[in-house]
């Protein structure tokens, strides 16, 4: 159990993403960070250690899955939840992030109090 605020790392590149997410979460009592690259996400996960990430899968450069995966694969990281949060709303695309390592997938555009809602479970839920 999360005794202080959760800290919850958003990697997104798009602004205006940004700022949605964080006038939900900040609401909600969460301390919330961004990051908008794979870099940016790789540095922050390793000097704060979010309770929860909300990944972009489009990001530039790397994208969001195969971050995922290399986190994943990291002992230091395999506890990590990930979400994806993302415009991917395909056929196949909840899976593709499942298996790359998410706990989570959640689309773009979304539902505002779904997704705090969503984000509470997320953060009760266990590491895996």
């Amino acid at each position: 159990m999360i005794t202080r605020p959760a800290v919850i790392l958003v990697v997104e590149d798009n602004l205006a993403n940004q700022l949605l997410v964080e006038a939900m979460l900040l609401g909600r009592g969460y301390e919330v960070r961004f990051a908008a690259s794979a870099s940016e996400a790789l540095t922050s996960i390793e000097l704060m250690r979010p309770d929860l990430v909300l990944m972009d899968i489009s990001l530039p450069g790397q994208d969001g899955l195969s971050l995922t995966r290399q986190l994943k694969a990291d002992p230091a990281n395999a506890s990590l939840r990930i979400v994806a949060l993302t415009a991917h709303a395909m056929l196949g695309d909840q899976k593709l992030s499942l298996d790359a390592g998410c706990i989570g997938h959640i689309t773009k555009p979304f539902d505002t109090k779904a997704l705090r809602e969503r984000i509470a479970g997320f953060l009760q839920m266990a590491s895996p």
